[in-house]
């Protein structure tokens, strides 16, 4: 499981019951994304709650969930936090 913490102290990871989260603290658990059939029996993942791709569409759930976890690692776990915003006046 990996895990990254931002300069904001944000974490994120790819979920994975490696370690219990809470033991990091607070938590603040969103969904990444959704791996769903389509109406054709075909596996898709949609990453959209990350601002990331469809992918698919696959012929089955592994291989959907290997390319959503793949797409998570390289561009969003990775990503590094933002800067902190400052509002000057």
């Amino acid at each position: 499981m990996e895990i990254v913490v931002g300069t904001d102290g944000v974490v994120n990871c790819v979920y994975g019951e490696a370690i219990q989260l809470t033991e990091l603290g607070a938590t603040n658990i969103k969904r990444a994304s959704h791996v769903e059939p389509n109406p054709d029996g075909l596996w898709v993942a949609d990453l959209s709650p990350v601002q990331g791709p469809k992918l698919g569409p696959f012929q089955n759930r592994t291989s959907a969930l290997k390319a959503e976890t793949d797409w998570l690692r390289d561009h969003w776990l990775a990503k590094p936090s933002p800067p902190a915003s400052h509002n000057t006046h």
